[in-house]
């Protein structure tokens, strides 16, 4: 005869245990690429400016680039001035291009690392007029986009 002593429900969901965390460490100004230096990986040319300037330049607070880094969709280097973003990041009106944090999301997702989405944005491209990251401030933003996205398939 067949037991039939009463059983668990064996769905993956019954028996949940305490989430782990998925980091080891946070800080207050969200995860930064520390062993990205900005003078080597970008260039010494290049435009560098702290989290809390770039956010003064936005008019938002400094909390909102602190999340979109923590998020993914800025990456901050770690230079002498501390936490850094590239200043092709924004427009010439100081507000953050609308395709920054759309690419840069969609090359994390694809499982690029930080330094290579920096080095992707900022090396020159022989088939592109010039840098991805400066087409995204032009015409050729949607074609730079369909490359990324294409790339991270």
């Amino acid at each position: 005869m067949a037991d039939r002593t009463p059983r668990a429900p064996t769905h993956p969901g019954f028996f949940r245990s305490a989430p782990t965390p998925r980091w080891t460490r946070h800080d207050k100004l969200g995860h930064v690429s520390s062993h990205l230096d900005p003078a080597t990986l970008i260039g010494p040319d290049e435009p560098m400016l702290p989290l809390e300037k770039a956010a003064d330049m936005m008019g938002v607070p400094a909390s909102k680039i602190v999340h979109l880094v923590r998020d993914g969709k800025l990456i901050a280097l770690r230079s002498a001035e501390g936490r850094v973003i590239p200043g092709r990041y924004l427009d010439d009106d100081g507000r953050l291009n609308r395709f920054v944090p759309g690419i840069t999301a969609l090359l994390k997702d694809g499982g690029y690392s930080d330094e290579e989405i920096i080095r992707h944005l900022f090396d020159n491209d022989d088939t592109l007029p010039g840098r991805p990251i400066d087409c995204l401030h032009g015409h050729l933003a949607r074609e730079v986009m369909r490359r990324a996205q294409a790339m991270a398939l």
